[in-house]
């Protein structure tokens, strides 16, 4: 079922699980998603958006259903899904997924994954799997070279915390990472180090 953008526009707590088994489609490489995390915007600690509208985040207060790519690190593009109303800070981060398309082009793009199941596990590997650079945010993922299918019907999953998230927005207290249980293609979780040194 292809989305349509009023079904994104609710808050990333309830789109995500919507996500889980979606495929995101960018050119010929399809990736089914197996993994997200919500971020609530201004009223989320974890979230770029929580001191509001900055040159980064900007992309993050538009209509549901485009796309928030920035860079991690500096060196990484990370996408998310932008949902809530025009407006409202609200996205899902897109962790990991299984490529079910396209697999021989992800592989040329992923030369150093060992197996299949590596290719889109973690934002970035994601990311660098399907082709998503950072001239892709904004980007309205119903229009090509982008798709969005959602799934028929909701996927189990499970739910913890958010992994690599430091300060309030991290550990127990937001379990806002969701993944659909025994998959391969989702990434372990990883405590933020600034936590752990805690």
């Amino acid at each position: 079922m292809t989305f349509a953008p009023s079904l994104l526009e609710r808050p990333a707590l309830e789109v995500a699980p919507l996500l889980l088994g979606a495929v995101l489609t960018r050119g010929a490489v399809s990736v089914r998603i197996t993994e997200v995390e919500a971020y609530l915007g201004e009223i989320d600690p974890g979230s770029h958006a929580f001191r509001g509208r900055t040159p980064r985040t900007q992309t993050m207060f538009g209509p549901p259903g485009h796309l928030y790519a920035y860079f991690s690190y500096g060196m990484h593009v990370c996408a998310n899904v932008i949902c809530s109303p025009d407006g409202e800070a609200s996205a899902v981060l897109l962790r990991g997924g299984e490529i079910v398309a396209g697999i021989d082009e992800a592989r040329f793009r992923r030369p150093t994954a060992k197996t299949d199941a590596e290719l889109a596990r973690g934002p970035a590997r994601l990311t660098k799997a399907l082709g998503i650079v950072l001239g892709d945010d904004g980007a309205d993922l119903s229009l090509a070279p982008f798709d969005l299918d959602l799934p028929l019907r909701p996927s189990e999953f499970a739910t913890g915390p958010r992994t690599g998230v430091s300060g309030l927005g991290g550990g127990s207290e937001y379990p806002w990472r969701f993944w659909v249980p025994g998959e391969a293609s989702v990434s372990p979780y990883r405590r933020s180090t600034r936590q752990a040194r805690r």
